[in-house]
């Protein structure tokens, strides 16, 4: 009985991986990610700003808390920070998680 229970905790959070994931990608359009970024993370509007695809979801995620925080106020992050104001932490994992399956 209790290998069914621990099958069935798996299989239900596998579902919530796929929903934070897909949350993300919903998260990465309506903070406007892409308006500096690209659609996919991978075509930023000017060569300074970074492509944010291809890296782990926690150096994303750490990355977007140093700019939060003002940790990192070097390059373009000066831009970034007030827009990482109406991000909270919850968007900011669920948008990392999201970038590092791109």
């Amino acid at each position: 009985m209790k290998v069914k229970a621990i099958a069935v905790m798996a299989l239900l959070s596998l579902g919530v991986a796929g929903n934070a994931v897909a949350d993300g990608a919903a998260l990465f359009t309506a903070k406007a990610c892409m308006s500096c970024h690209g659609a996919d993370g991978k075509s930023p509007i000017m060569p300074m700003y970074p492509k944010v695809t291809g890296q782990s979801s926690d150096y994303t995620y750490n990355q977007m808390m140093d700019i939060k925080s003002g940790a990192r106020a070097n390059g373009q992050s000066m831009a970034m920070k007030g827009i990482m104001a109406g991000v909270s932490e919850a968007d900011a994992r669920a948008i990392a998680d999201w970038l590092a399956t791109q």
